[in-house]
């Protein structure tokens, strides 16, 4: 059977416009991103995707860009993905292509995440979840409030852990076993425990987060953009080294069949 185009699937009827998804502000080479979450709901829909990856990609472009912060203006960073936007789409086109292509968008955007030649640098606050964790984990620094709550819940809903590729990213950042533990039992971590084990590198209280991601970013931007780029990028061959078993592209497909199955009772 031949999969519908992207246009035979009926838009949401609460879909935001995109340039709402995130806020972007420029101070001289460094960005400030931030998700915007609609009607108080924290979590990565499309259009999140879509904005966050147009930015990245329009970053090539933009050599005087040298670090970009990711932070959100909602309660808290992200509480995972939009699993209505999921069943909405499954509903709409029951072949499970088109959330095959909402998935694929995550990964895409966490591999630009990866790969781009700017520092990124997440501030996490609140509830960080699920996919929410997923994204923060592609970048490069991470620093989150002491009073943040971390969860990976996937298993507990009865999904697999297949958001962005973030499984084998996880893992070469925090290690197989305290991972293992966490998607498991789907455990609710502090601060500290995700300092401990290498998902946060500092932590502090909320209001003096701004002056941790301060404190990389002033030096950041006074070294060398060739030294960066380049250590940026020997860091990320040596992660994907432990990573030779890649299969984060089949990510869609696992997600799909199983919200297909839940669909089907």
């Amino acid at each position: 059977m031949t999969e519908p185009s992207p246009t035979s699937v009926p838009a949401r009827t609460n879909t935001r416009p995109s340039p709402k998804a995130i806020l972007v502000e420029q101070h001289g080479p460094v960005l400030h991103v931030r998700l915007n979450p609609w009607e108080g709901a924290d979590t990565l829909d499309a259009a999140v995707l879509d904005d966050l990856a147009a930015l990245l990609d329009d970053l090539h472009e933009r050599p005087d860009i040298r670090v970009l912060t990711l932070s959100s203006l909602g309660e808290d960073f992200c509480l995972g993905a939009d699993r209505g936007e999921y069943q909405e789409a499954l509903a709409a086109d029951p072949t499970g292509a088109s959330l095959r292509r909402i998935a694929d968008r995550a990964h895409r955007l966490c591999q630009a995440l990866e790969n781009t030649h700017v520092v990124t640098i997440a501030r996490l606050h609140g509830r960080v979840i699920g996919a929410g964790l997923a994204l923060a984990s592609f970048c490069d620094l991470r620093a989150g409030a002491d009073t943040s709550r971390f969860r990976m819940p996937e298993v507990g809903i009865g999904l697999p852990p297949a958001w962005g590729g973030a499984m084998g990213r996880l893992v070469s950042e925090a290690g197989a076993a305290r991972i293992r533990e966490l998607m498991l039992t789907c455990d609710v971590f502090d601060a500290e425990a995700a300092q401990r084990i290498g998902l946060l590198h500092r932590t502090a209280p909320l209001d003096r987060l701004d002056a941790v991601v301060d404190a990389w970013t002033r030096p950041l931007v006074r070294r060398s953009p060739e030294a960066l780029v380049l250590t940026k990028r020997m860091l990320a061959g040596y992660a994907r080294a432990d990573r030779t078993a890649d299969v984060s592209l089949l990510d869609s497909h696992l997600l799909t069949a199983s919200l297909q199955q839940y669909a089907k009772g």
